[in-house]
C-alpha cells in the first residue's frame, strides 16, 4: 500500500484522539485527527485537576501535544467535521470540511485582536458562565496556540479592526470553508461524551433556581483559568461559598432519564469536595448519593474523603432543591434513606453531578455500527469503523487511553489488511 492508503483518520482530538494518533503515528502509520472544536484537549483540558492524585491535566495533555507536534506523521484537523465516508475496511474513503478560524499560522497569540474588538460571546470552555471577547483564545493552554474570530463579527466593521491590530497579518477574514478528502486504512471514532442536560430533571433546580449549577461547570468554577480565577463563589451574587451539597446521580439510574450509571460521578463529586475543603477550611460539603462507586484503587481516595470531618455523605435520594430567601443560598431536601429521616439542608451552592453521555447519541458516524439503548456504540459492525474511549461506554482517564491504545493497534492491523 501507498502512504495515503496507509493513513489512519481519527474522528475527536480529545485524551481518546490524540491517544489513539500518538500511538499509531508512533508505531510507524500515519494519522489525521479531525477535531470540531478549535483546541485539541477536549474535555480533559477543561478540568481542574484528575482523580485520585489531584494533580492538573496539563501535564499529561502537555506530553501528547508535543508529541503531536514533533512527530511528521500527524496532521490534524481544528474547527472540523467528518462529511461523509464511504468505502471498507482497509480502503475508505473520507470527506472532511473545516470550518475557517479567519486566524492563519501567522498568530503569535499577542492578543492585539482581542483588545481591538467590543463584542462578547458566552465562553464555551466555561460552560457559559462568563463571556469572552469575539476574538479570542480558547484558553490559556490551547493547541494550537491560536486565536478565533467568532463568526457573529464576520463581515462587521469590528472585524476589520481585529484584522488592522495584527502586526502580524494573521487575522485572515477571506478565510472559507474548505474540503478535503482523505483516502485511509481505517477509522477511529472517538468523539467522547457530553455531560447529560440537567435542565430536564426539573425537580433540581437547574436553570430555575440560583445558585445550582452541574460538575462540570463547578470543575471551571475551581480553576485558575476559570471564569473567577478559580475562587468559589455563588453564581448569583459573588459571596465567598462555604457549604456545598454535592448531588449524586442527577438524572442518572432513573427510568425517566439516564437509567446508567456512569461510574465516575461519585469520584468526580469526592475531588471537587476537596476544592472547597481546600479553599475555605471551614467550609462544609455534603455529598448524597445513592451508592458511592469507588471500587479498587480507588477506595483509599474515597477512604481519604471520607475521613474529613467537614464532608457528610448521606445514603439520599434529592427529591427537591429550592431557594432558600434567608441565606440566599439553596434548600436541599430528600430522605436519609440511612437513618430513615429526611434531609433539609441549606447551603450556598448545590451541585448536580451529571452523567456521561455518549458523543455518538447526538452525531453518529455516516456509516452504520451497532448502539446500545443509550447510545454507546456496542459493535463496528460491517462498517468496520472502530469505536475508541467515552463512546463506547463511561470511562475515567485512564481506562479511555488504555481503550484508545487498543483501537490504536486494530486500526493499525485494519490498514495492513489483517
Amino acid at each position: 500500500m501507498g502512504d495515503e492508503e496507509r493513513k489512519i483518520l481519527v474522528v475527536g482530538g480529545g485524551m481518546s484522539g490524540m491517544s489513539v494518533a500518538v500511538e499509531a503515528a508512533e508505531a510507524g502509520t500515519a494519522t489525521v485527527i479531525v477535531e470540531k472544536n478549535p483546541y485539541l484537549g477536549g474535555r480533559v483540558a477543561l478540568l481542574n485537576q484528575y482523580f485520585p492524585k489531584l494533580c492538573p491535566p496539563f501535564c499529561g495533555l502537555e506530553i501528547n501535544f508535543r508529541r503531536i507536534k514533533q512527530n511528521p506523521k500527524i496532521q490534524f484537523h481544528t474547527l472540523a467535521e467528518v462529511e461523509s465516508i464511504t468505502g471498507e475496511p482497509g480502503n475508505y474513503q473520507v470527506t472532511v470540511k473545516i470550518n475557517p478560524r479567519y486566524v492563519n499560522d501567522n498568530c503569535t497569540a499577542c492578543g492585539k485582536c482581542a483588545e481591538a474588538c467590543q463584542t462578547e460571546i458566552p465562553n464555551p470552555v466555561n460552560y457559559g458562565m462568563d463571556k469572552i471577547k469575539a476574538a479570542y483564545l480558547p484558553h490559556v493552554m490551547a493547541f494550537p496556540f491560536k486565536y478565533v474570530l467568532a463568526p457573529e463579527i464576520i463581515g462587521t466593521d469590528e472585524a476589520k479592526k481585529c484584522a488592522e491590530a495584527c502586526a502580524y497579518g494573521a487575522v485572515d477574514l477571506d478565510m472559507q470553508p474548505t474540503t478535503v478528502t482523505y483516502n485511509v486504512g481505517a477509522v477511529v471514532w472517538a468523539t467522547g461524551w457530553d455531560p447529560y442536560d440537567a435542565t430536564k430533571v426539573d425537580y433540581l433546580g437547574l436553570g430555575q433556581v440560583p445558585n445550582v449549577i452541574t460538575s462540570v461547570m463547578f470543575e471551571r468554577l475551581a480553576a485558575a483559568s476559570g471564569p473567577t480565577g478559580g475562587k468559589i463563589v455563588r453564581p448569583s451574587d459573588g459571596k465567598e461559598v462555604n457549604s456545598v451539597a454535592f448531588v449524586q446521580c442527577a438524572g442518572s439510574r432513573d427510568e425517566n432519564h439516564l437509567p446508567y450509571c456512569s461510574g465516575v460521578c461519585c469520584l468526580a463529586s469526592l475531588k471537587q469536595a476537596t476544592y472547597i475543603r481546600e479553599q475555605a477550611p471551614e467550609s462544609k460539603a455534603y455529598i448524597y448519593y445513592i451508592d458511592v462507586r469507588a471500587m479498587g484503587k480507588y477506595e483509599d481516595f474515597y477512604t481519604k474523603v471520607d475521613a474529613d470531618e467537614n464532608v457528610t455523605l448521606v445514603k439520599s435520594k434529592i427529591a427537591r432543591i429550592s431557594p432558600d430567601p434567608e441565606s440566599g443560598g439553596v434548600l436541599v431536601e430528600g430522605e436519609d434513606v440511612g437513618k430513615g429521616d429526611r434531609v433539609k439542608q441549606v447551603v450556598d451552592l448545590a451541585v448536580l453531578a451529571v452523567g456521561m453521555v455518549p458523543g455518538t447519541a447526538g452525531v453518529k458516524p455516516p456509516l452504520e455500527m451497532e448502539y446500545d439503548d443509550f447510545g454507546f456504540v456496542t459493535s463496528s459492525g460491517a462498517s468496520g469503523i472502530i469505536p475508541a474511549g467515552c463512546v463506547k461506554a463511561p470511562m475515567e482517564v485512564a481506562a479511555s487511553i488504555q481503550d484508545s491504545t487498543a483501537a490504536a493497534l486494530k486500526a493499525i492491523q485494519s490498514t495492513l489488511g489483517r
